[in-house]
């Protein structure tokens, strides 16, 4: 009986060692398909990042430097023109006399360009009624019956401040989100 005994600790020590090593084993291969998943799935989640042409525009600066009191130039930013534009004095001063009430998409000048900035006025140039682009933003295009910008397709007019005041867009021109990082430069995106 002693015999039996001494047999069965050597076998249960057996026994524990079957068991670690079954353990790395199941561990290691679940490992192993693990990285090998991630390795097969990696190119299809990779594909779905933005392209190297669009991370390039996914921010742009504009320099104000050059643009003189009235005027305004176009600039892309992720596939869309931007519209930027210097207000004169009496821009800003019309813009201002406008009576919230009388605006379809209510918003003052104030609420669309940067404390202390008032002068810049930078919107997305593209119309909100069906996504034409508007004249006005270079000098003798039209600039509709408000003296800001003018969609031909539809015939929606919008003031100094990019704010729809006749036609059939609904809202005001975007202003795209922006910052001036030097006082004559911005970063649009």
């Amino acid at each position: 009986m002693g015999s039996t005994t001494e047999a069965q600790p050597a076998m249960a020590g057996h026994s524990e060692e079957g068991v670690r090593r079954r353990d790395f084993i199941h561990v290691a291969t679940a490992s192993f398909a693990g990285v090998g998943t991630v390795a097969a799935l990696w190119p299809f989640v990779s594909q779905m990042n933005p392209s190297a042409d669009v991370l390039a525009l996914a921010s742009i600066e504009v320099d104000l430097s050059p643009i003189e009191d009235g005027q305004g130039v176009k600039a892309l930013w992720q596939a869309k023109p931007v519209f930027v534009r210097r207000l004169t004095a009496k821009e800003q001063q019309e813009a201002d006399a406008v009576p919230l009430s009388d605006l379809r998409d209510p918003e003052t000048l104030e609420q669309r360009t940067k404390p202390g900035h008032k002068e810049w006025l930078i919107n997305v140039g593209i119309c909100t009624h069906l996504g034409c682009i508007p004249l006005g933003i270079t000098e003798g295009e039209p600039r509709g019956d408000y003296g800001g910008y003018f969609c031909p397709c539809h015939g929606s007019h919008y003031d100094t401040a990019a704010r729809i005041r006749k036609g059939p867009a609904p809202t005001n021109l975007v202003v795209p989100p922006y910052e001036f990082k030097t006082p004559t430069m911005i970063e649009i995106g």
